[in-house]
C-alpha cells in the first residue's frame, strides 16, 4: 500500500537506508540461501594504468590529447579550470612546457589533487611545481574577472567534420 506525501517519502528513506537493501541495490552483496549477505571475494577493484609519457608524439597530436584530456576531467571543477586554461595557453606551450602540463594532468591518480594543488588549498609537491603550475595558479585567480562557467568550445568541434578529424589525427 502506497502511502502519499511525506510519511510515504520517510517510510521509502528507511527502506532504502538499510543495510542489505543498500546492498541489494549496488550489486555488492549476496546471500548464500543462509539469510546473510556476504561480500563476494572474487571481485577486484580496477586499477588506474601508470603514466607512460609518451615519447616521439607529434605536437600537433599531442596538442590535441591534452585538449581532450582538460576537457574531459570526471570532475566539473577540473574540467572546466583545465579546459579554459588549455584553450587560453595550450598553443603557444614549447614541447617543454606540453610535457610538464602532460605530466600534471595525467600523474596524480586523484584530480582532487590537482584541484587543491591549483587553488593553493594544498602545497604543490616539488615534482610538479614548475612554471607550468605557476602560470595555472595564476590562471585560476581569474584577475580579470572572466565568466568560466562553461567549456570553452571543442576547436575540434567547430572546425572540422569527424572523419576530417581522424584523418588529422592518423586514426584511419
Amino acid at each position: 500500500m502506497a502511502l502519499p506525501g511525506r510519511l510515504g517519502a520517510q517510510r521509502l528513506w528507511g527502506i532504502l537506508c538499510r543495510s542489505e537493501t543498500r546492498a541489494a541495490l549496488v550489486g555488492r552483496h549476496y546471500s548464500s540461501g543462509d539469510g546473510e549477505l556476504h561480500e563476494p571475494t572474487h571481485i577486484q577493484e580496477p586499477t588506474i594504468p601508470p603514466y607512460e609519457e609518451k615519447v616521439g608524439e607529434p605536437i600537433h597530436l599531442k596538442k590535441a590529447r591534452l585538449q581532450y584530456q582538460s576537457r574531459k576531467r570526471g570532475m566539473l571543477e577540473n574540467g572546466l579550470l583545465l579546459s579554459s586554461f588549455a584553450h587560453r595557453y595550450l598553443q603557444t606551450m614549447n614541447e617543454e612546457q606540453l610535457s610538464m602540463y602532460d605530466r600534471l594532468i595525467n600523474l596524480p591518480s586523484n584530480d582532487w589533487e590537482i584541484y587543491y594543488w591549483a587553488t593553493g588549498v594544498r602545497e604543490t609537491p616539488q615534482e610538479f611545481d614548475n612554471e607550468i603550475m605557476s602560470l595555472l595558479k595564476e590562471f585560476v585567480k581569474n584577475t580579470d574577472r572572466e565568466n568560466r562557467t562553461l567549456q570553452p568550445k571543442s576547436p575540434l568541434r567547430s572546425c572540422c567534420s569527424f572523419s576530417f578529424v581522424i584523418y588529422q589525427l592518423d586514426l584511419h
